[in-house]
This record gives structure tokens, C-alpha cells and sequence, in this order.
């Protein structure tokens, strides 16, 4: 069906198997596909062309099963905050991971994130007085409770660490990160990586790569282009011999290897494409860190949800499969990075991460802050999303998130089926989920076994009724049964109802705008804010750096309302130091701080320097 679907020109379904991307490929080479389905994947022709000699190396998982990977990332933060990684904290961490499996949470690996190392090592050593005796403890403790530990490095940038004496040769002008092409750096640096493989490290991750470093005189010689192709395949043959050395060593890739991850907003195919050869020798890529996206919400977190979503189904359309995308959709803990979360609205972050169908699961931060309980209800989802995921039987549909159109992850097995849903738009949204399973297909009888509280979804054969900005998950065939319900997700509070407001606002003052609406006789006003660039339209995000000395967004984004000449309390969930940016504001004004039927003014504003453009919508809403 697909084959006849991809001959006629239309694609109807995000393609996400290895055979559908080899298909999609031939058809290309072929003529097959029509002019419709070449304009929509013009830009991609690098991939295509890179693809063709691949075959199914680069869909395949290198991994033997899905995994899941503590990294203790977030717990400190020593970027966006000053909270320093430690040995105690480090260990702490650990033994954390042993309590979670007592109530049968499964960790495989344990990921050392950033800065564990000596400026002046090498990646030789550790840093001291942090790491008075270095990591043998750790390394010793994770293997002998059977967890696989893992190293963070900055790959061929200076982040934190200084150039050792063999990489000299192999430095940029700015001195700021290495080629790979050229001197010492590359042996030297897989050398270490053998070293500590030797030393009991299975996991390895690669962040901030530079693949645009030279030395001088080849800066001056070859285009930005040469030097590119000479680092990555330089890079990529390197990691291929280490692989083949060691078979059993889990290679993850972030910052640098492809994607464009700083707003949902940007343009799509990706300014910075995804090269595909990198499947080969990497278990996952990743598709950007937490960060808000530029779908206004009410809850802050869901925001962030919308994030993760919308840069998986990205990466997905650059022909990645769901399984090598790694979301690190989940984060907890108490630091800058993600904005002083500690744990709220973490159920669904935790489905959502294993709806999308990854095989590398990274939970991040502190895992104290999850009680025994918590830890029994992670263990029921693991369990229950383990086996789809390994089931390789994942599929995306609706819309594109970050274009604030109901989606959702779909998986199954021979048993039944689960779909993950959201809403992320200001109004109550359906979306009918496509039967995955012949055979359940047309048999009713789902069950909405988890959802955000206060909108009561409505399940009505294969659709569903969300409220503003709600996640539900529903079950169909075995997983319709009261045995996998998974509860409600209290800090996540959706209106039972919205309605628009009509609203004219109007410039009042420099970024600033303006209007006058009645106060309702019942329910709440929700004010959204967006920003957009004055020059083009585009949505803008305003940049105020994270702590400690970065500007709270409340600050930066200002929602105020008056009534009589009175000021009138606007409650916000965004009131927080956000070093990723953000490009809106929403706010709710309750029922009992107004007159109802008065008017009330209500205005909006940036403190950017620069010329924006804001636009402003009202909504009544009830809960």
C-alpha cells in the first residue's frame, strides 16, 4: 500500500522504516516520484545522493535493544549555573539509581556528563579537589551493580579543558578547537578513548564538535566546504575502526552533528542538514536540549513538551528513524539548565520521551527528588513502553507541533496499540488516531489510561477530544484494560473550557500594546502574548542569559491588566531565568480579582531595544 501511495506522488505518512527511506531513495533516483514530492525534498538531495550506498546500515539500530541512561546532568550545571559536578554528588546520584531498582526501574548506563575532567589532563584525568582520587570508586560501583558507565567530552572544541601538548598542531587560529585532519589531535584523542574503554567506560558522548576547525595555513588553502568533508570523514573513519575495536561501546552524538535546535519557529528542512553517514557509527543523535518552544502555554513545562516533540518529528523528516533519535526530553532537578524544574509535570515528559519511539532513553538530574512511589509508577511505564519500543513499530501522526496542530506517537505490538496525543493550541482540538494493527482496526473499545487534569477527554472510536494544551494517553486492545492505567497528572491543570475573546489591541508606547475588554460573568481571562520580528514577521525570541546573573523573563515580557483604575494581579508560569530564550508570554487573570461585566485594559509588553511586533489574544476559560 505504502509503495503505491509513494508511486503516485503522495506521501501520507511521515516515513520512519529503513525499507520506506531506501524505497523513498530508488524512486528518487529513478524519476518514480513526482515533482510535488521532489520540491518537498529538494533540499534533502545531499542526503538521498549520501544515502544511496548505505542501505540498511543506516537505519538499523547498533544497539541489540532499547536502553535507558542516567546522566547526572541537571543535577549540576555548570553552564547556565554554578552548581559544580562533584565525587559525593556523582555517588549520591548512584546510589539513588540502586534505590529506583528496588521498585524495578531499569538503568543500564551511567553517563558522567560535562567537566569531570583535569583543564590541563588531557581527558587523561580527573579534576581535582572535586575528584581527590579519581573515578575508580564510580567506575567500580556502577559495574559491579551491572551498570555500564559513560564519558562526556567535548569532542575537538576547548570547553573547560586546555590543549595538550599533542593537539598543538592540530589547532585552529583562535585556538578554540582542533581539526581532525590534520596533527596529532585525532590519534591522540582516540588513544584516550581506547584508554578508557580499557578502563571500564562503555558509553561514550560526543558534544560540541567543531567540523569547520583548520589550522591557519589550510584555512587560507581549502573552502569551508573541503575542510568540512576532510574533518567529518576523518572523524567518522576514526569512530568506525574504534567500533569495530570494540563492538560493545554505546557512541551518542549532540551539539554539532546536524539539525538546527534553537527554535521551533525556524524554517524546515534544516539550515544545517543531517548527514546520514553518522548512523553508522552512532547509536543515537540527539534533537536539542530542554528549552520552552514558541507555542505559548499556560504551563511552562508543556511548552517545553511541545519542544521535544516538534524537534523529533524534524529530525524524523530529515530521515532519521524514531529509534536513533535520542529527545533528552527529561530532565529534573534544581539547576538553571532547566529553569529550576525539580519535578513538576514530569509524568508526561517521562511518556512522551518513550512515545517517540527512541532507543536511547536519557533521564537526567536528580533522582532524589523521585519519591517510592514515583518510583513505582516510572517502573509501570518503562514496562509498559520498553516493549514497543523494541518492537521497532513506532509511527508519528497529526501535525507538525511547533505549528500548534494536534499530533501524537503511536505503538504496537501483536497485543494491542497505545497512542501518546497532545493539543498544543488554545482551543479544545480532535484528532483521530490512524489504527496501526490490522487487526484492531475498526474494533473499539479504547481507554484513556493517563491525562492531564481538569479536561475530561472525550474517546469516541479512533478519536480524540483534547482540551488547550493537554496530553493524554490512550490504550486499544490489551492495553485498554485497567491494569495499565497510569492515573492523572495533577500539576498539569487544563480548562474544561475556552473560549476567544474579542479583543482589539492596539500599539500603546514602545512594545507595547493594548486593549479593552468586559470581564467576564464567570471563568478566568487567559492573555497570550507572541513576539515577533518587526523587519519580517517571524517569531522572535528575546536572549536574556541564564543564571546567575541572567534576566528573568518575567521581566523581560510583562502582562498587566487594570480594572477602575486599579491594578488587577495576573498570575504567570514563565517568570523564570531561561538562557534558551523565549519568544511569548501567558498569563491568567481569575474571576475573583474582577468585576465582572466591567472593563478591563489589558497590556502587553518586551523590553527589547529593537523594534518588535506583539501580538495579543484574550480567552475566557474555566476550570
Amino acid at each position: 500500500m505504502r509503495f503505491v501511495q509513494l508511486l503516485s506522488g503522495g506521501i501520507t505518512q511521515p516515513i520512519t522504516r529503513v525499507s520506506e527511506i531506501v524505497l523513498l531513495i530508488l524512486l528518487i533516483a529513478s524519476g518514480a516520484v513526482s515533482q510535488e514530492v521532489r520540491h518537498q525534498h529538494a533540499s534533502q538531495d545531499s542526503h538521498t545522493n549520501t544515502a544511496r550506498g548505505l542501505g540498511e546500515s543506516i537505519g538499523s539500530p547498533i544497539a541489540r535493544d532499547p536502553i535507558f541512561v542516567y546522566n547526572n546532568w541537571s543535577a549540576y550545571d555548570e553552564l547556565s549555573d554554578n552548581i559544580p559536578l562533584t565525587e559525593q554528588l556523582a555517588m549520591k546520584e548512584l546510589d539513588e539509581i540502586l534505590r529506583l531498582r528496588r521498585f524495578g526501574v531499569r538503568f543500564d548506563y551511567y553517563m558522567m556528563d560535562a567537566f569531570w575532567f583535569d583543564p590541563d589532563g588531557g581527558y587523561r584525568t580527573w579534576r581535582k579537589p572535586n575528584w581527590p582520587d579519581g573515578p575508580g570508586a564510580w567506575i567500580r560501583k556502577c559495574r559491579e551493580n551491572g551498570i555500564m558507565p559513560g564519558l562526556w567530552f567535548s569532542t575537538n572544541t576547548l570547553v573547560k579543558i586546555n590543549a595538550a601538548p599533542e593537539w598543538q598542531n592540530s589547532l585552529s587560529e583562535k585556538k578554540g578547537s582542533m581539526s581532525f585532519s590534520e596533527g596529532g589531535f585525532l590519534p591522540g584523542f582516540m588513544d584516550t578513548m581506547q584508554y578508557w574503554y580499557d578502563h571500564g567506560i562503555r558509553m561514550f558522548k560526543f558534544d560540541f564538535v567543531d567540523f569547520g576547525a583548520a589550522t591557519p595555513g589550510t584555512a587560507k588553502s581549502q573552502s569551508p566546504e573541503e575542510i568540512r568533508a576532510r574533518n567529518a570523514d576523518a572523524f567518522r573513519e576514526a569512530l568506525k575502526k574504534f567500533r569495530r575495536r570494540n563492538p560493545d561501546a554505546e557512541l551518542v552524538a549532540f551539539n554539532g552533528f546536524g539539525g538546527d535546535v534553537e527554535s521551533t519557529a525556524g524554517p524546515f528542512p534544516f539550515h544545517n542538514p543531517v548527514d546520514l553517514r553518522w548512523l553508522e557509527v552512532f547509536d543515537s543523535l540527539y534533537s536539542g536540549d530542554p528549552r520552552p518552544s514558541d507555542v505559548p502555554e499556560m504551563n511552562f513545562w508543556r511548552s517545553m513538551d511541545v519542544y521535544s516533540d516538534h524537534m523529533v518529528r524534524r529530525y524524523e523528516q530529515s530521515f532519521l528513524p524514531l529509534e536513533r533519535i535520542d529527545s533528552t526530553g527529561f530532565m529534573l532537578g534544581n539547576t538553571g539548565t532547566i529553569y529550576y524544574r525539580k519535578t513538576h509535570a514530569w509524568k508526561g515528559a517521562l511518556l512522551l520521551m518513550m512515545a517517540r519511539g527512541g532507543w536511547v532513553n536519557t533521564v537526567h538530574g536528580n533522582l532524589e527528588f523521585l519519591s517510592d512511589e514515583d518510583a513505582r509508577w516510572f517502573a509501570k511505564v518503562q514496562l509498559l513502553y520498553l516493549r514497543l519500543q523494541s518492537m521497532g513499530r513506532t509511527k508519528t501522526f497529526g501535525g507538525i507541533p511547533g505549528e500548534v496542530q494536534p499530533y501524537g506517537f503511536g505503538s504496537l505490538d501483536a497485543d494491542g496499540e497505545v497512542y501518546a496525543v497532545v493539543n498544543p493550541a488554545q482551543s479544545v482540538g480532535e484528532i483521530e488516531m490512524p489504527r496501526l494493527s490490522q487487526e484492531q482496526a475498526g474494533v473499539s473499545g479504547g481507554r484513556i489510561i493517563f491525562r492531564d487534569a481538569g479536561f475530561q477527554p472525550t474517546l469516541a472510536g479512533d478519536k480524540i477530544q483534547l482540551g488547550p494544551g493537554q496530553l493524554a494517553v490512550v490504550g486499544f486492545g490489551k492495553y485498554a484494560s485497567a491494569q495499565y492505567d497510569l492515573g492523572i497528572q495533577n500539576d498539569v491543570m487544563i480548562p474544561r473550557s475556552i473560549t476567544p475573546v474579542e479583543a482589539a489591541f492596539s500599539p500603546h508606547g514602545k512594545n507595547t500594546i493594548q486593549a479593552t475588554v468586559n470581564a467576564p460573568t464567570s471563568g478566568d481571562l487567559r492573555i497570550v502574548m507572541q513576539q515577533r520580528s518587526a523587519q519580517d514577521g517571524t517569531i522572535m525570541r528575546s536572549w536574556k542569559g541564564g543564571p546567575p546573573n541572567g534576566t528573568n523573563m518575567g521581566k523581560v515580557f510583562t502582562l498587566s491588566a487594570s480594572q477602575d483604575g486599579k491594578p488587577v494581579p495576573v498570575a504567570i508560569n514563565y517568570d523564570k531565568v531561561i538562557w534558551s530564550g523565549l519568544s511569548w508570554a501567558v498569563g491568567e487573570i481569575r474571576h475573583n480579582a474582577l468585576q465582572p461585566g466591567q472593563p478591563v485594559t489589558i497590556q502587553c509588553s518586551s523590553t527589547e531595544e529593537g523594534p518588535v511586533t506583539l501580538e495579543g489574544k484574550v480567552y475566557r476559560v474555566e476550570y
